[in-house]
């Protein structure tokens, strides 16, 4: 087959485009007809970020995708390391200590995790193709998303924790037992109640459950189950306190009132919840069409804080419309069902599982950044993949794409 036919142009091409549709509302967000310095220098900057991502894939292309499964390793743990000096090298941004300033640049280091993330655990499945079936098989599994995950909640950057623990996901498509999926619905809906009713009426419902069930199993004779619902009642109550506990007295006060917010307890249009309802006010007011290229009133009159970055979907939605809202997920929903058709061809597990995880980090991405801005989950930063503005995620990504073009051609070859 020709080397050229053989690459995934399509992946490529798809990129490309939102990249594209992320550089011309990025200068939409920032165009001032008096002055127009300010969005000409934040393009410079995401040119110039595309310029070293562009390098870092044509990088990736010359290194054979045995180089990656050799030093994951090696990378994984650069990457935790590079999250720990955030302790004692980082600068805080917005209340988060996730970056290192050097000279006029900053970087993120978070955002290249997710790759080393992806890169370790498709090289700890593919180790003697392992299969996520055993204890310890998913427990080194578990400890390779953990570990950053916590690095990063502390920081504290939810987040990013928040799209390291989605790779759940991939170890569910690799045999993880659907009772750990089972178990987080579980205390995702704990976590919510908690928050919602009250520790005190979670509690007397996890305990009216329990004797519910122990009944049932009475009747049946099934005295065994007895103990395991005992310890279960122990457990999610423990959970459910450590919830009440964290929330009131670890998260900060603008973490307690989004929650809030989100949840129906309180009404703050102009505080907390201001971006929030700028947010769905501005793409509300796109309609079906959109208002057109620079007609945003919303986001001329920076109504939205941050547009250019996590809430960059915005001014899509104002100046595009539905229409325009809507050609960018099916952009996204290509590029991601593309991305995992390629990764079931895939001949190794090590392959596999990486392009899984990419298509995983761009579905977490999208799904969280698309709940931020119409309010569906808190604002817990973050960005909208290769379109809202950001070196680190942009350059992130980048690896990303590179790694996989590289295993794609490999499969093909």
């Amino acid at each position: 087959m020709n080397k050229l036919a053989r690459f995934d142009w399509s992946s490529l091409v798809l990129c490309v485009v939102l990249v594209c549709i992320g550089l011309v509302n990025i200068y939409s967000v920032l165009y001032n007809a008096n002055d127009n310095s300010l969005a000409l220098s934040y393009i410079e900057k995401q040119v110039t970020s595309l310029g070293l991502g562009t390098a870092l894939i044509i990088i990736t292309q010359f290194l054979d995708t045995r180089f990656f499964e050799r030093y994951a390793s090696i990378i994984y743990l650069l990457a935790i390391v590079s999250l720990l000096g955030l302790w004692l090298f980082g600068t805080e941004v917005s209340g988060a200590q996730s970056w290192y300033s050097i000279g006029g640049f900053s970087l993120q280091p978070s955002e290249f995790a997710k790759v080393a993330v992806a890169l370790a655990l498709a090289k700890h499945l593919g180790d003697f193709n392992t299969q996520i079936d055993q204890t310890r098989d998913y427990i080194g599994a578990f400890l390779i998303l953990g570990i950053p995950a916590i690095l990063t909640l502390l920081q504290p950057d939810a987040g990013t924790a928040l799209v390291l623990l989605g790779f759940f996901l991939v170890l569910h498509a690799e045999g993880l037992p659907s009772f750990f999926l089972l178990i987080l619905i579980i205390l995702f809906v704990l976590f919510l109640s908690t928050l919602l009713v009250g520790i005190y009426w979670v509690m007397a419902a996890v305990f009216l459950l329990a004797i519910l069930y122990i009944g049932l199993q009475s009747k049946r004779k099934q005295k065994k189950a007895v103990f395991p619902a005992l310890v279960s009642v122990v457990l999610l109550c423990g959970f459910a306190y450590s919830v009440s506990y964290i929330f009131e007295e670890i998260f900060e006060q603008r973490h307690r009132d989004r929650f809030n917010i989100l949840l129906g307890k309180e009404v703050d249009t102009q505080g907390i919840g201001y971006n929030i309802n700028q947010s769905q006010i501005a793409i509300g007011s796109g309609r079906f069409s959109g208002k057109g290229f620079l007609e945003g009133t919303q986001t001329k009159g920076g109504f939205v804080p941050e547009q250019q970055t996590d809430y960059i979907f915005t001014t899509i939605g104002e100046e595009w419309g539905f229409v325009g809202s809507a050609l960018v997920l099916i952009l996204f929903l290509t590029l991601i069902l593309r991305i995992v058709r390629v990764a079931y061809k895939q001949k190794t597990t090590f392959a596999r599982v990486f392009c899984l995880g990419f298509a995983c980090t761009l579905f977490i991405h999208v799904a969280i950044n698309l709940g931020m801005v119409v309010g569906l989950v808190p604002t817990i930063g973050i960005p909208l993949p290769l379109i809202s503005y950001g070196g680190s995620s942009l350059l992130a990504f980048s690896v990303f794409l590179g790694i996989y073009l590289r295993i794609a051609y490999q499969r093909m070859a």
